[in-house]
């Protein structure tokens, strides 16, 4: 094994890509820092790292997100991987996606309260390229001012 000790790593122009193994390399890449291990990918492509947690652990990263008020106008505050989002009528909404997702994904969805009894964010429709999204309060659709997903995988 050979060892390179350097306090640079840089590619030859600015426009260049910086590989970091090669066809040869069937094994993990770790990163170190303090001689221990802080980011890995390891073999199947999994992004591995310490984030205070103790260990280096896969992590699972938000694949879309979106923070919208439903009433009047329907507006997008913030989204990440949200192309737009559909208001399709009181308290009905879809949630399109700018990147299609893979399969199995969850979504964790909140809302503002509007001070109704039974308030309920009802997801359905799984598919990788959108979501739809119902929110009933007291029992009833309902359009609310805020309500927001994130989507992991």
């Amino acid at each position: 094994m050979s060892k390179l000790e350097t306090n640079t790593i840089d590619t030859v122009s600015g426009t260049a890509n910086l590989t970091i193994g090669g066809a040869n390399n069937t094994g993990s890449t770790t990163i170190k820092t303090n001689n221990t291990n802080a980011v890995t990918i390891d073999n199947s492509q999994n992004l591995q790292f310490n984030s205070g947690y103790g260990s280096v652990a896969t992590a699972y990263g938000c694949r879309a997100w979106v923070k919208f008020d439903g009433t009047g106008t329907l507006t997008v505050n913030g989204s990440g991987n949200v192309s737009s989002v559909t208001d399709s009528g009181t308290g009905i909404y879809v949630v399109n996606f700018s990147t299609s997702l893979p399969t199995n994904y969850q979504i964790s969805a909140g809302h503002k309260r509007v001070g109704a009894s039974a308030e309920i964010v009802n997801i359905y429709g799984f598919n990788t390229n959108y979501v739809n999204i119902d929110f009933f309060a007291g029992g009833s659709l309902s359009d609310t001012d805020y309500i927001g997903i994130a989507v992991h995988r």
